[in-house]
C-alpha cells in the first residue's frame, strides 16, 4: 500500500499576501481558492511538478501561530538556477550551503547536500536541496 502526503498546512497572518508569496515570489500553482461564507477561505496551491501541495487560510484550517512551520524542505535537479530563479523573483534567499558529505559518488558535488534557506512573509522556514538523481 502507497501512502503519500498530499497537503501541508501552512499558518499566515494574512492569506492574501501569503497567496501572493507562494504563487508570484515562488510559482506554486493555485489549484483553488474557496470562500465559504466571510469566515472559511482556503487556498491551495501546488509546487510545480509535486505531489504534495500547501494549504493557507482561515476557518477550516488548523489553527497554528503564523510562522511556527519550520522545515519544510523543496527539492530541485539544478540548485543554482533554482536559486537564480527565486532571487529573479525578489526572495531573499540564502547562498549555497554545503551540508555534510556524500556517502557514495554522485555526478554533481551538491546532489544532496546542497542546500538554499529563505523564509515566506510570517517566518515560516523553507530549505530547496538539490537531488539531480535518486538511486
Amino acid at each position: 500500500m502507497n501512502w503519500t502526503l498530499e497537503v501541508v498546512v501552512v499558518p499566515v497572518s494574512d492569506v492574501d499576501r501569503a497567496k501572493a508569496f507562494y504563487a508570484d515570489r515562488l510559482g506554486f500553482v493555485v489549484d483553488h481558492d474557496t470562500r465559504v461564507g466571510d469566515d472559511v477561505r482556503i487556498v491551495q496551491l501546488t509546487p510545480p511538478g509535486s505531489g504534495c501541495s500547501i494549504v493557507i487560510g482561515t476557518g477550516a484550517v488548523p489553527q497554528m501561530p503564523p510562522g511556527s512551520l519550520k522545515g519544510l524542505q523543496l527539492v530541485v535537479p539544478d540548485l543554482p538556477t533554482a536559486r537564480a530563479e527565486l532571487v529573479a523573483r525578489g526572495v531573499e534567499v540564502s547562498e549555497i550551503q554545503v551540508l555534510g558529505q556524500n556517502p557514495r559518488p554522485v555526478p554533481d558535488p551538491l546532489d544532496n547536500v546542497g542546500f538554499v534557506f529563505f523564509t515566506d512573509p510570517d517566518g515560516n522556514a523553507w530549505a530547496v536541496q538539490q537531488i539531480s538523481s535518486r538511486a
